[in-house]
């Protein structure tokens, strides 16, 4: 397919990330033809989900890319006398500093492969040696860095991509169907097998403890397809600008969401859980009764604090944290709005933006559930998949698996005018929209990026224990040392079809200030114990047992300016890769800004035309036929779905 693509487009899209995939869907939907390519072989980019052996495989390509050597370009014979290029990068160097530690028992056997898998996996699952002992790592060299193709196929990696078309919030104590296609036949091993652990400490410990579930690398293996690993963690504010635009574009219909159903805290050495809505203020045991009273009183402030600036304007100059000390709160209170409303540190904002902070923290409650957050079902991967959908809906080409050599720029106008592919197809375009990570380093050469510290940890138990077993669950760690940064965790269980039942998947980010490792691992220790380290003995106590961990950085490019790359046409346009920020707001509002500039006076991403309404004439409108047969069969299903999602407040009332 790739050798016969057409020659011309009104947009060529070069990566898929978020910011790339909502502005291909805007620009589709406007009537531009699109042309959205990716050199790697699954959707995302940077923003992707992988299964647990798509994980592997990322990991051992991105150690592979690293002997990637630039050949002599083929593609210079293509370009002309007045024309000159801008030569694309081969290797994807957003990600640094991996490091994997395998902390589950090593029970590995050769044969062990995922269960459902459609073929054998291309990563073996020793690509990251786990039979090496308990602290087997893999770390390469600063300079190496991911792989721009992997070999998990999207298939794999996606296996909602056949998710119903809604947009349904699922309540996470109930099970369903997602319960039921969990299901733990290989989760429970038998006592005999769990002898054969090399990481059981004694036979004692066994039969005192008949109801605890080993879990072992090989189930982590075998259960593979049950996790769906996000590279960047995120979650969605209820009233935010990607869900304000899910429902405004309809692509609503290709996702569902859970909600979070805890804020915690981290607080002398121990995770307690905040009272954030009204019912949770006046049921908490953890605040006296002045304190609840207290709390409600400056809440109610915040929601409405605009109309009262007397009350804040003199502490306009000092930080949130000062602020709230002369606000007559307790020590516990303060904790509780700067870390886990705010989500902000004690230096890092000032009164203004705290107080911003918390009423777009009360703002966004009670709007599907009593927390203002949600996560998309099958991982944050799933959502620029959604708008790819919605591309190709109105005529969008996609081609994975197919890289952009160069960019032909006309030396007399400075206009980029085409592209030449990996086959030397020459492909004309008006506008280019690049995602950063495929820029040289010639072309970065002024440009000065920051880092996120991510960390992605398989554990077997909730760090907070609840009557129920699902809980989704944000924790905010304070920074302990000057120059360091908060740490956000996010715990998500296996009703959110991100890991096997029995585990979750806990993801801990923060803005770098030295390796991921070095960033994050003490957090790590203070909330986690490793597998072999676990006390039996006080069951009650125990922290959570950490069976598997993955440590990276990965490359913040939000706040560059255009103007540091050297030498961009003004018709090539970039994106940026994923930003440290819990919401995806810079996402959204950077697609809506280059859509702008692409196609001035439209309408972003608009709904979707009713099918009833869509009129037929003659051969011309033979796309518009191909889009009506395509939407009555996904909106039929849900209507229902798509009204409670838009107008939530009328069922609550």
């Amino acid at each position: 397919m790739a050798d016969n693509l057409p020659s011309e487009f009104d947009v060529i899209v070069i990566g898929t990330g978020l910011p790339e995939s909502i502005t291909a869907a805007a620009c589709s939907r406007s009537g531009q033809r699109v042309l959205h390519v990716d050199s790697r072989s699954y959707y995302g980019g940077n923003w992707a989900s992988f299964s647990f052996s798509g994980l592997l495989s990322w990991l051992k390509e991105y150690q592979e890319n690293s002997d990637i050597v630039n050949e002599n370009p083929a593609w210079q014979e293509h370009i002309l006398e007045n024309e000159e290029a801008i030569a694309l990068s081969r290797k994807d160097k957003t990600i640094q500093h991996v490091e994997v530690f395998c902390y589950a028992s090593q029970d590995l056997h050769e044969d062990v492969e995922e269960t459902g898998a459609l073929q054998k996996n291309h990563a073996s699952v020793t690509s990251v040696n786990p039979t090496e002992g308990e602290h087997s790592a893999y770390l390469p060299s600063e300079d190496e860095s991911s792989s721009t193709v992997s070999c998990q196929m999207p298939t794999e990696q996606t296996p909602n991509s056949d998710l119903e078309s809604s947009l349904e919030i699922n309540d996470v104590e109930a099970t369903g169907e997602e319960e039921k296609r969990c299901d733990d036949k290989t989760c429970v091993k038998s006592a005999s097998e769990e002898e054969t652990s090399e990481n059981v400490l004694t036979t004692e410990d066994t039969t005192l403890q008949p109801r605890k579930n080993r879990i072992t690398y090989s189930q982590i293996i075998k259960e593979g397809r049950r996790f769906n690993i996000d590279l960047v963690s995120k979650l969605l504010y209820s009233r935010g600008l990607l869900i304000d635009l899910l429902i405004k574009s309809n692509v609503s219909r290709y996702a569902e969401f859970k909600n979070i159903t805890r804020i915690l805290a981290f607080r002398e050495g121990r995770v307690e859980q905040v009272p954030c809505s009204r019912a949770d203020v006046f049921n908490s045991k953890q605040l006296t009764m002045v304190e609840k009273r207290m709390l409600m009183k400056f809440l109610t402030f915040c929601m409405e604090y605009e109309k009262h600036p007397d009350e804040y304007k003199a502490y306009e100059e000092i930080t949130f944290s000062e602020y709230l000390k002369t606000q007559k709160l307790t020590p516990n209170l303060q904790y509780f709005l700067l870390h886990s409303i705010a989500m902000t540190s004690e230096t890092a904002s000032n009164t203004i933006d705290g107080l911003k902070a918390t009423k777009n923290f009360l703002h966004c409650l009670g709007r599907y559930g009593n927390t203002p957050f949600l996560f998309p079902l099958y991982g944050q991967g799933e959502l620029p998949q959604c708008f790819c959908r919605m591309c190709a809906v109105f005529g969008g080409i996609y081609c994975l698996r197919h890289s952009v050599q160069c960019l032909v720029v006309d030396k007399e106008s400075r206009k980029c005018k085409a592209v030449i592919d990996q086959f030397g197809q020459r492909i004309i375009s008006k506008h280019f929209l690049v995602e950063d990570s495929y820029f040289s380093e010639n072309t970065c050469s002024h440009v000065q990026y920051r880092q996120i510290s991510r960390s992605v940890l398989i554990t077997d138990r909730s760090v907070l224990k609840a009557d129920s077993d699902q809980q989704i669950s944000i924790l905010t760690v304070p920074a302990v040392e000057t120059g360091t940064f908060a740490v956000r965790v996010i715990e998500l269980c296996s009703s959110t079809m991100t890991c096997m039942k029995g585990t979750y998947l806990v993801h801990l980010t923060c803005t770098s200030s030295k390796t991921a490792r070095e960033d994050l691992e003490p957090v790590v220790q203070k909330l986690f114990t490793p597998y072999t380290e676990t006390e039996i003995e006080n069951e009650e106590d125990e922290k959570p047992r950490l069976l598997w961990a993955l440590y990276f950085n990965m490359r913040d490019s939000s706040d560059v300016s255009r103007n540091s790359y050297n030498d961009l046409p003004s018709n090539i346009y970039v994106c940026s890769g994923p930003d440290c920020a819990l919401g995806n707001d810079n996402a959204v509002k950077q697609a809506e800004t280059l859509f702008q500039q692409i196609c001035p006076n439209e309408d972003f991403c608009p709904p979707p035309p009713n099918p009833e309404d869509i009129v037929i004439d003659g051969d011309s409108l033979q796309s518009e036929a191909s889009e009506s047969s395509f939407i009555p069969e996904v909106n039929s299903e849900t209507p229902k779905e798509s009204r409670s999602l838009g107008n939530p407040e009328l069922s609550s009332q």
